[in-house]
């Protein structure tokens, strides 16, 4: 099994999460280098992490990039290089594909059981449109569109994935959706990032271009194959 984690300027965390990984059992970590201008890579190396660089700006870029570096992978588990997603917690996302009990499984970022401040309001009113969009046009009922989730890579190959923006996370959901798969929710603490600046919450262009892609892709995808 692998973990993804593209990154972007996250030196202040990339560390401790690659660190909070191993120590949760795994020991395949794949930062995928989105671009960085400060020491994410140096970092991330010292950690233990495999490093891929993707020039190519876009967060659905930098998770295929490490989808493709981890072509021995039975299972890929995704999540964010910021903090904000506990590694500790990894194992509870990982049990139901290991029991084959799930295809899809997300680590819900439940607001009474995160860290004040960490899941802004525009975040929160973001994932209620979504995912109210995906209940209609998919009849799936979520409470969340997190980045933190794990996969069967031969599950995950099937989806065909072609998203390389902000709409990655949607377009897996969709997709798995569309094929029948068993997604099953995992609540997880979120907590505010351990350094550095969101790129999507940290900017009114970030907020406005993750919720476009976001939406766009939820909708494209309902009257497709």
């Amino acid at each position: 099994m692998t973990a993804v984690i593209p990154a972007l300027n996250e030196e202040a965390a990339i560390g401790p999460v690659v660190e909070g990984l191993v120590r949760a059992g795994i020991y395949d970590v794949v930062v995928v280098d989105n671009g960085s201008a400060d020491a994410t890579a140096e970092r991330a190396r010292a950690a233990g992490a495999r490093v891929v660089t993707e020039p190519r700006r876009g967060y659905g870029a930098a998770c295929w990039a490490g989808l493709q570096a981890a072509q021995e992978a039975d299972v890929v588990l995704f999540l964010d290089g910021d903090g904000s997603d506990d590694p500790a917690e990894a194992p509870r996302l990982l049990k139901p594909i290991n029991d084959d009990t799930a295809d899809l499984v997300l680590g819900v970022r439940l607001v009474d059981g995160s860290e004040p401040g960490a899941l802004t309001s525009q975040a929160r009113i973001g994932n209620w449109v979504v995912t109210r969009l995906i209940r209609a046009l998919y009849g799936l009922q979520l409470r969340d569109i997190p980045s933190f989730r794990a996969i069967a890579r031969k599950d995950l190959e099937r989806l065909r994935m072609r998203e390389r923006t902000y709409g990655w996370p949607v377009e897996m959901v969709v997709k798995a959706a569309k094929h029948a798969y068993r997604i099953h929710e995992v609540p997880t603490r979120y907590r505010r990032r351990r350094g550095g600046t969101s790129k999507v919450a940290g900017t009114v262009k970030g907020t406005i271009l993750a919720a476009w892609f976001m939406l766009t892709t939820t909708l494209r995808h309902a009257w497709s194959d």
